[in-house]
């Protein structure tokens, strides 16, 4: 093999190399650049999925925010009406102690009342010796209305069962009631009324009337509610 073809040879076989390596060049190129766009392909996914995974969490957070805001709004407005209903009540609560207090003023009404009071205290209790706590004030009045209470009670048990029975008041004057109740004072009072003791002060009938009111308050409360607050 003389020089002309020796070259001739080793320029076939370098342009053979050449054209290989541009082959492998071009593979991986197009390799690389199908490799960069899976990735691209991945990452724009992966962002995409973490952009809305992110809008879902805010868009559940402002669900969440809203729910409870709501929640809390339709809460306040129960509370407050109840509370303006309860306030109402209980301007009509003081109304009525108001009234019973002006009627009792009427002496002969608030004799009668009284004397009532002590003889359905003496029907729930049945015993023979009775005596009567009232507020200090009303010594005098209670004092009046024990002999026609203890004849009512003996008139009354005659009549529902024929028998004979009598009862001995005595009024507590060791301890009284509280006091009647006045104009901007928080003090504890009383509107009146008694309370019946027996058996040493180990049984007693609260007839004051303070616990009847609350008592008839609290029977009559549906009555009052359905008519201020009718159901529509």
């Amino acid at each position: 093999m003389d020089s002309a073809e020796a070259s001739k040879h080793i320029e076939q076989m370098t342009n053979f190399i050449i054209a290989e390596a541009t082959d492998k060049a071009q593979d991986i190129k197009k390799r690389g650049e199908e490799e960069f766009q899976i990735e691209v392909h991945r990452l724009i996914t992966e962002q995409k999925d973490k952009v809305r995974q992110t809008y879902e969490r805010k868009v559940k957070q402002i669900e969440t925010q809203y729910a409870i805001a709501k929640s809390m709004a339709i809460n306040k407005q129960r509370l407050e009406k109840i509370k303006a209903r309860q306030d109402v009540m209980t301007k009509i609560a003081e109304d009525v102690r108001g009234q019973v207090a002006q009627d009792l003023k009427n002496k002969d009404q608030s004799k009668k009342f009284v004397t009532k009071l002590i003889v359905q205290g003496l029907l729930m209790l049945l015993e023979p010796t009775v005596k009567v706590r009232c507020r200090e004030c009303d010594k005098a009045l209670v004092q009046s209305c024990i002999q026609p209470a203890a004849e009512e009670f003996a008139k009354v048990i005659k009549s529902e069962t024929g028998a004979t029975k009598s009862c001995k008041l005595t009024i507590d004057e060791k301890q009284y009631l509280n006091p009647p109740p006045v104009a901007g004072s928080e003090a504890p009072s009383c509107l009146g009324g008694v309370v019946l003791l027996c058996q040493n002060d180990k049984i007693s009938i609260d007839n004051t009337i303070d616990v009847r009111l609350q008592l008839v308050m609290e029977q009559d409360k549906p009555a009052i509610r359905q008519q201020l607050f009718p159901v529509s």
